[in-house]
């Protein structure tokens, strides 16, 4: 897919891994639409690239449709997904004072990190698939899960089962929608320097970053986003969940 010139749509591109992914795409020539919830941040990122900016909550089943044709007429139609929008709760299921795990809780994580993913994806897909090709495809999704969809931690439940969530869809999404000539692929992070990872001590910081065999550091924003681009690159890169966490495992805390 050559990114020249296209149309993408980035979810949580306002900042972390779905920031440096817009910022790549729009650095490649791109047309860049963020969506976020994060007002503030999504504008000045949008301007920063020269993309646009909405404001969309990927639950939100109409605001997602709407937020796609507002694009659309904005840049065209989009041949990139990336999908980013995501949140990390941490939870047991049992709690310190013998409390069950807040049920809510548990339903907004897969709310926006599964649900989420899947109606963007879901409208990004039936309205590219009205579209010509370019070339021998139309386009590719990249969805984002986690390494903790393998090796969840303690407080992880519903983490780790959103992202799971992501990692069993892909295989099929990609076999239903290779009649339309779109690709799709999951990215599964390891430790990376997102917003809510800046909000921890250095320390901390560091002591996560040695966890990883190598490199032993956080992995940054941007190496994800190049990720994003060998996937568009590649033709053959399809239906895949790939790692990309200097092979750590993760222990049970």
């Amino acid at each position: 897919m050559e990114v020249n010139g296209i149309a993408a749509i980035v979810t949580g591109g306002a900042s972390g891994l779905g920031g440096a992914t817009a910022r790549l795409l729009a650095a490649r020539g791109a047309k860049v639409a963020i969506f976020d919830l994060n007002a503030e941040v999504g504008e000045a990122t949008a301007r920063e690239i020269g993309g646009a900016y909405f404001k969309v909550d990927v639950t939100d089943d109409a605001g997602v449709a709407e937020a796609v044709a507002q694009a659309e007429a904005r840049h065209g139609i989009a041949r990139v997904l990336v999908n980013c929008a995501g949140i990390a709760p941490a939870i047991k299921v049992v709690g310190r004072e013998g409390q069950p795990h807040p049920l809510d809780a548990f339903r907004k994580a897969i709310e926006i990190n599964l649900i989420g993913s899947f109606n963007v994806l879901s409208k990004f897909a039936a309205r590219l698939a009205t579209a010509a090709p370019l070339g021998e495809e139309r386009g590719v999704i990249v969805n984002t899960a986690s390494v903790a969809a393998y090796d969840g931690q303690i407080g992880q439940a519903a983490y780790s089962a959103s992202k799971g969530g992501v990692v069993g869809m892909t295989l099929p999404i990609a076999r239903e929608l290779a009649q339309h000539a779109i690709r799709v692929v999951t990215i599964a992070p390891g430790i990376f320097m997102t917003p809510m990872m800046q909000g921890f001590p250095e320390h901390v910081q560091e002591a996560l970053g040695k966890q990883v065999p190598f490199p032993s550091r956080l992995g940054k924003p941007e190496e994800y986003a190049m990720l994003v681009e060998s996937i568009l690159a590649n033709p053959m890169l399809n239906g895949e969940v790939i790692r990309l966490d200097g092979a750590i495992r993760m222990a049970p805390r």
